[in-house]
């Protein structure tokens, strides 16, 4: 009934020549050079086996790269050489970890504690581990399952929820583990999210999973702490490093020792139930039990923008990690992803260590202007208590990687400016339609409530940012191309804004042109729909000059 995470095949992938086909640990990284991407049930699962297995278990058999030059070398290799396979095999064999890669192994069972048992005896479904299914407090509102029916899990999606649960898990109370002292009437209590719960996860991507690998490997010139351990060499960390052993119902709440741990971090202690069925073999059951807790996110975790505060709180780190907003695409965050420098005064974002790392790549010429980046986002919005789930935060753009260069401000600003131009023109859309609506006798929408003219302006030019952004991966030095490029934006954003306002103009009564006058702070304000369009086109030509020089060369008007 067990199975072997090392070679059975679990781990869903896409090749470049766009096969699909599964593969173990082993066969993942020695056929990196040939998978484009995994492919994964949610976005939320990459970073988790990113993080749980493949970077770790690359890490600690062949080391981090100790210079940018050393970096390089790998990754223009472009593969993993038969000698690092051959490190790799025997890091993953009998002889050193190949058995705690056993998924259902009554000794060592991967990323769970063997045996563990809640203190009621209880289990629950598998569900647990999903938060798309309804169970307990976690109730989506679109799921044909109910906490009483059955999640069959293959042991291969058991084995990605688990992951996936170990990273992300909602906070709150949890099931209590027997033997754990620190359990209060069957369960325990002040639980926290998993690690990648608090904060927006940002993963560098390239055009395959060795070049993704080497994209999330840091360059260390100390190398890996040698104290510095993955949970499944716990019994190998120095006995004064604190914590409890992963594989127990024991935990607590500490620090982390090193990237390795960051990593696989084990924040609860689980055990799958599986079971033999006419299909083979199927997890329906779990035990999910309280784990460690960070104490905080490290300074040096490095898959997450940061905050800056000038002036921290006693007590408090001057950076903190960064959260990702809902309801907006991953390039109207740009601002926070291309700051390579902390503000000069007062506070403001930073960008990730991986993507300052990937612009200092490209200053030494290790990597080339027009390289194919890629970058993903995704995080988890909790709602009460962060005891549910209420939102999934997903996106993936291309990114230039002359933009993260901090001596090269060409292309990083002409980014940052067609973003701000996109923000801009929405806010004149949004102002001009409050204007519509008080001149026709109404009152603006509420904050919170309504579709805004802004939204769909962003909605309707998001093809064309990601475009814009594919290509600006090409222009190398050539200024013509970008300045075209920019004027083209321009262009998009003057035509979709153009369309919308005439729309809204279409659907207000004829009383708004006559308008009406209201009061406000003692001064008389005119509301009518004349003036708030002779507005309207005027915001528009001062946030888009590149625009208004083009349409007036061709003779055109607004």
């Amino acid at each position: 009934m067990d199975v072997d995470l090392v070679r059975d095949g679990w781990l869903p992938t896409v090749g470049t020549d766009g096969s699909r086909f599964s593969e173990g640990v082993l066969g993942s990284l020695k056929r990196a050079h040939e998978i484009w991407q995994l492919e994964l049930p949610v976005s939320t699962m990459l970073p988790a086996v990113l993080r749980q297995v493949l970077l770790p278990v690359v890490l600690d058999a062949l080391g981090a790269p100790r210079s940018s030059r050393e970096w390089a070398e790998r990754f223009e290799r472009g593969r993993f050489e038969p000698e690092e396979i051959d490190r790799l095999a025997e890091y993953l064999g009998p002889g050193r970890y190949g058995s705690r890669f056993r998924l259902l192994s009554s000794d060592h069972s991967f990323c769970q504690v063997p045996g563990l048992e809640a203190a009621n005896g209880a289990t629950k479904s598998s569900a647990l581990l999903v938060p798309s299914v309804a169970t307990g407090n976690n109730v989506p509102l679109f799921t044909p399952l109910t906490e009483a029916d059955h999640l069959d899990l293959s042991a291969g999606e058991a084995a990605l929820w688990l992951l996936h649960a170990q990273c992300w898990d909602t906070a709150a109370i949890k099931t209590g583990a027997a033997g754990d002292p620190q359990m209060s009437r069957g369960k325990t209590t002040g639980n926290p999210t998993g690690p990648l719960g608090q904060f927006g996860v940002i993963v560098p991507t390239g055009q395959t999973l060795y070049e993704t690998l080497l994209l999330n490997v840091p360059i260390m010139s100390d190398g890996l702490d040698p104290a510095d351990r993955p949970q499944w060499a716990w019994a190998e960390r120095p006995s004064p490093a604190g914590g409890m052993n992963p594989g127990s119902p024991l935990w607590s709440q500490r620090p982390v020792s090193g990237l390795l741990d960051l990593m696989t971090f084990q924040s609860r202690r689980i055990r799958l139930v599986p079971e033999e069925t006419s299909e083979g073999v199927r997890v329906r059951q779990v035990v999910v039990c309280a784990g460690d807790r960070l104490v905080r996110t490290p300074q040096d975790e490095m898959h997450t923008a940061w905050n800056h505060t000038a002036k921290p709180k006693a007590g408090q780190p001057s950076q903190r990690p960064r959260r990702h907003v809902s309801g907006r695409a991953a390039w109207q965050g740009l601002g926070a992803l291309l700051a390579l420098d902390l503000p000069e005064s007062g506070s403001g974002p930073t960008t990730s260590l991986l993507l300052r790392q990937v612009g200092g790549l490209r200053a030494e010429g290790y990597l080339a202007a027009d390289y194919r980046l890629g970058v993903e986002i995704c995080g988890l919005e909790y709602g009460n208590q962060s005891a549910v789930v209420e939102n999934a935060i997903a996106d993936r753009l291309p990114l230039p990687v002359s933009a993260l260069v901090a001596g090269d401000a060409d292309v990083r600003e002409a980014v940052l400016e067609c973003v701000a131009q996109a923000d801009e023109v929405g806010r004149a859309l949004d102002r001009f339609h409050t204007e519509l609506r008080r001149a026709a006798g109404g009152d603006p929408l509420p904050r919170d409530k309504g579709e805004r003219p802004s939204l769909r302006l962003l909605h309707a030019v998001d093809g064309r940012m990601r475009r814009l952004l594919a290509g600006l991966r090409t222009v190398g030095e050539d200024w013509d191309l970008l300045e075209r490029g920019r004027q083209a934006w321009e262009l998009t954003l003057w035509q979709v804004a153009g369309r919308e306002a005439r729309q809204l103009l279409d659907a207000v009564p004829a009383r708004a042109v006559v308008g009406r006058v209201t009061r406000e702070n003692g001064t008389e304000r005119v509301h009518r729909s004349g003036l708030a369009e002779v507005w309207l086109w005027k915001a528009l030509r001062d946030a888009l000059p590149r625009a208004v020089e083009e349409r007036d060369g061709r003779g055109e008007a607004a």
